[in-house]
């Protein structure tokens, strides 16, 4: 297929760049400065401009472009910028797609299972409401953006992304330098679930999705939600390091500001849609997942 990807130089854009490169399909990158190579498409989300004869032919879109929800504190100006990357830049996507003489005929759009809001112990899937807080809010907003794709006959999947683990990027990379030098702990209680799903898994669910005929929400997360309690435990088992230097909430909460909510916060997301489709995930486990990471 002729695919084009946003967010295509991130963590999870280059590895789905790499696996489908490597399996023969034409990639495009949608980048924000001039096109430098042929493999390259000009768009600027912020002046709602992008190039579509560059995407002529284009059969699927991967939108995985935003800013980093953990990169800098949440004051208002960032809040700002991570709103505006996301939803600005999905409108602005969704709507040049849509004007294409010929639209592709899919578009997979990253977003995230922030938009569950805190959970608490409760398992939920995609049948589930949203949430509330500001990433609820956002997720919410982000995927409604999306609309003038799905009002065109474009079968848009809103790919719910848990926490990715690698170790070479994203907020499960932070924390392997901590582990390794022996500085790893809990985050608060511990008791707060988290829903992490191995980098190669995520990149094969989103492979999935683009050739298969799911649309609508679908939870790219591990079938097995742990607490931090258990993920901590689980790094130190596979690190072989002691797990002992615990972080306080206030201590979080001096450092992070409003976003340590969210890190104290509970997300216990299950891939209902994914395992109903037929998806197997080769690490399934928090243990086979920061193993795969060390690879």
């Amino acid at each position: 297929m002729r695919i084009a990807v946003t967010g295509s130089t991130g963590l999870i854009g280059s590895a789905l760049v790499r696996s489908l490169r490597a399996d023969g399909h034409d990639v495009l990158r949608l980048v924000r400065r001039p096109a430098a190579a042929g493999d390259e498409v000009r768009w600027d989300p912020g002046r709602g401009q992008v190039d579509t004869d560059g995407l002529a032919g284009c059969e699927a879109v991967v939108h995985l472009a935003g800013a980093g929800v953990g990169d800098h504190r949440w004051t208002a100006a960032y809040k700002a910028e991570l709103y505006d990357s996301r939803v600005r830049g999905t409108d602005v996507l969704a709507r040049a797609l849509a004007a294409l003489e010929k639209p592709p005929h899919t578009l997979v759009m990253g977003t995230a299972i922030g938009w569950y809001g805190d959970t608490g112990e409760r398992a939920v899937d995609e049948s589930a409401e949203p949430g509330r807080g500001f990433l609820a809010e956002l997720c919410r907003d982000w995927e409604a953006a999306a609309r003038p794709a799905q009002d065109a006959g474009i079968r848009t999947v809103f790919a719910r992304t848990g926490l990715v683990v690698s170790r070479r990027g994203g907020a499960w990379g932070r924390l392997f330098p901590l582990f390794r030098a022996g500085l790893g702990g809990r985050l608060g209680d511990g008791r707060q679930f988290w829903s992490p799903i191995a980098l190669h898994d995520e990149v094969a669910a989103l492979r999935f999705l683009l050739d298969g005929e799911l649309a609508g929400p679908v939870n790219l997360t591990g079938p097995e939600p742990v607490t931090n309690r258990e993920a901590t435990a689980a790094m130190g088992r596979v690190l072989h390091r002691p797990t002992v230097f615990a972080v306080p909430a206030p201590v979080l909460r001096v450092a992070l500001g409003e976003f340590a909510g969210d890190v104290l916060g509970s997300q216990r997301v299950l891939p209902a849609r994914l395992l109903e489709a037929g998806f197997a995930f080769a690490f399934p486990t928090v243990n086979d997942a920061i193993r795969a990471a060390l690879d």
